[in-house]
C-alpha cells in the first residue's frame, strides 16, 4: 500500500475526484506544454455527467487558462472508458489547431490520479502487509496498536504529517459551525451546521452529543460544498464523517493531540486498505465507497481512542463499511450537498455507534473486514452507472421530475 500521505488531501472542495483531481491532472499537463497554442480536454463518463456540478471545468480552467491561449472542454458523459468512469484526455494544440501531445488520465477517487505510465509501478508502496487480517495479526502477535505499524512503515515524521491534517479538519469544522447562510448551486440550501450547534446544546448528555456530532459533520461537508479548504477522509464528499468523530471527542473528553494523531494514522490504515484492495471513488463503487468507507475509518479511529483491541476496531470498522453496503452515489444536480451532506452526519453517528457495539464484544466476529471490501467492491461494480455518480437516477432523477 501507499503512503497514507497519499489518502489524506488538504485541498479544497466540493469533489476530490471531480475537482481536486483534474485540477492536478492539469497542473500536471501544463508543466509539460507550456508552449502549446491551445488546449482541449475531453472529459468522459462520471466525471462530464457530474462535472459542472462539481466544477470539473472551473479546476481545469483555473489553471489552463493561466497561459492565456484558447482552452476547450468536451464533455462525453455517455463514453465511458474501461479502466476507470473518471477519464479525462488532455491534448496540446499547435498554431493549426491540432495536438501535439495527448495524455490520457484517470481520476480514481480522492484525488489520486492513475495513468499508463504508472499504473502497473509498485514504487510508491511502503506498506508490506495489505490486508485488515494480516495487520491485525501482526498486531495481536507482537503486541502493537495499529498506528504503531503505521509509525514502522512510515517513520515518526509522520506525525509532522498527520498534525497538518489534524490542523485542517478542526479548522474546517469550526469555519462551518460559525457560519450561516446559502450554499451556492441550484438547490437552494441553507447550511445546518450552526443552528445544529446551537440546539445541541439545549438537550440533555445523549441528546447534547448527538446533536454535537451532527453540527460538526455538518460544518465540514458544507465548507467542502461551499468550495473550502478540507481533507480528504477518504475523499471531499465523505471529509465530514471522520472529522465530526474526532472533533467531537477531543471537545467531549479531552483527548491529547497525541492520542487524536494516533487515532488519525489508525483511521488512514483502514483507509489504505479499502483504497488498495477495492475502491474510494463513487463512480466506481457508489457511496458505499466514499461514505461508507469514512464510516469504517471515524469507527475505528474512535475505537483506538476508547482503548479497543486490534480484534475490536477491525470489528467496529467492519460494522461501519457493512452496514452501507449497495449505498448508490446519486447527487442531486450533480452538487455535493443532496444527499451527500445528510449522509455525513448520519454515518458519523453511526460510526459512534459501531465503536460502542464493539466495544461490548471481544472482537470475534464472523466476516471479516478483507471478506466485506471484496464485497463492497463486487456490489460496487454490479451497480448499473446511472447509481455511480452520473446524477442519471435514483434521487438525483426522482428530483428532476419534481
Amino acid at each position: 500500500m501507499e503512503s497514507i500521505r497519499e489518502l489524506y488531501r488538504i485541498g479544497t472542495g466540493p469533489s476530490s475526484s471531480h475537482t481536486m483531481g483534474p485540477r492536478k491532472a492539469a497542473e500536471m499537463f501544463l508543466a509539460k506544454n507550456r508552449g502549446a497554442k491551445g488546449f482541449e480536454v475531453t472529459l468522459y463518463g462520471s466525471l462530464a455527467a457530474t462535472g459542472h456540478g462539481h466544477m470539473t471545468d472551473v479546476a481545469i480552467l483555473d489553471v489552463l487558462k493561466k497561459v492565456d491561449v484558447p482552452v476547450n472542454i468536451v464533455w462525453k458523459p455517455e463514453e465511458f472508458l474501461s479502466y476507470h468512469p473518471n477519464g479525462m484526455k488532455f491534448a496540446a494544440l499547435n498554431q493549426a489547431g491540432l495536438p501535439e501531445d495527448e495524455w490520457t488520465v484517470f481520476s480514481v477517487g480522492g484525488g489520486a490520479l492513475e495513468y499508463e505510465e504508472m499504473r502497473h509501478s509498485e514504487s510508491g508502496e511502503i506498506y508490506q502487509m495489505n490486508t485488515m487480517t494480516d495487520i491485525k495479526e501482526y498486531c495481536e502477535r507482537t503486541g502493537r496498536c495499529y498506528w504503531e505499524y503505521v509509525e514502522q512503515c512510515e517513520g515518526k515524521e509522520i506525525y509532522g504529517f498527520l498534525a497538518e491534517v489534524w490542523e485542517a479538519m478542526k479548522n474546517a469544522v469550526e469555519r462551518g459551525i460559525n457560519k450561516e447562510g446559502r450554499l451556492p448551486g441550484p438547490l437552494n440550501l441553507r447550511r445546518k451546521a450552526q443552528t445544529y450547534y446551537v440546539k445541541a446544546d439545549g438537550y440533555r448528555d445523549n441528546l447534547k452529543s448527538r446533536g454535537l456530532v451532527f453540527a460538526y459533520a455538518l460544518a465540514v461537508s458544507e465548507e467542502n460544498a461551499s468550495g473550502g479548504v478540507i481533507v480528504t477522509a477518504p475523499t471531499c464528499g465523505s471529509s465530514g464523517v471522520l472529522p465530526g468523530v474526532l472533533y467531537h471527542l477531543w471537545k467531549s473528553r479531552n483527548f491529547t493531540d497525541e492520542q487524536m494523531l494516533r487515532a488519525l494514522a489508525t483511521a488512514a490504515l483502514i483507509g489504505n486498505v479499502v483504497k488498495h484492495n477495492a475502491s474510494i471513488s463513487g463512480a466506481d463503487v457508489g457511496c458505499q465507497g466514499e461514505v461508507g468507507v469514512a464510516c469504517a475509518m471515524a469507527a475505528g479511529a474512535a475505537s483506538q481512542l476508547f482503548g479497543g483491541s486490534p480484534a475490536q476496531i477491525e470489528y467496529a470498522a467492519e460494522m461501519g463499511l457493512e452496514h452501507h453496503l449497495g449505498m448508490t452515489c446519486d447527487p442531486v444536480c450533480g452538487l455535493v450537498q443532496i444527499p451527500c451532506i445528510e449522509r455525513n452526519a448520519y454515518a458519523a453517528a453511526r460510526a459512534l455507534d459501531a465503536n460502542i457495539y464493539a466495544s461490548f464484544t471481544d472482537g470475534k466476529h464472523r466476516v471479516s473486514f478483507d471478506k466485506l471490501v471484496k464485497v463492497m467492491k463486487e456490489t460496487g461494480h454490479d451497480l448499473p452507472s446511472l447509481y455511480k455518480e452520473t446524477s442519471t437516477g435514483g434521487l438525483a432523477k426522482d428530483y428532476q421530475q419534481m
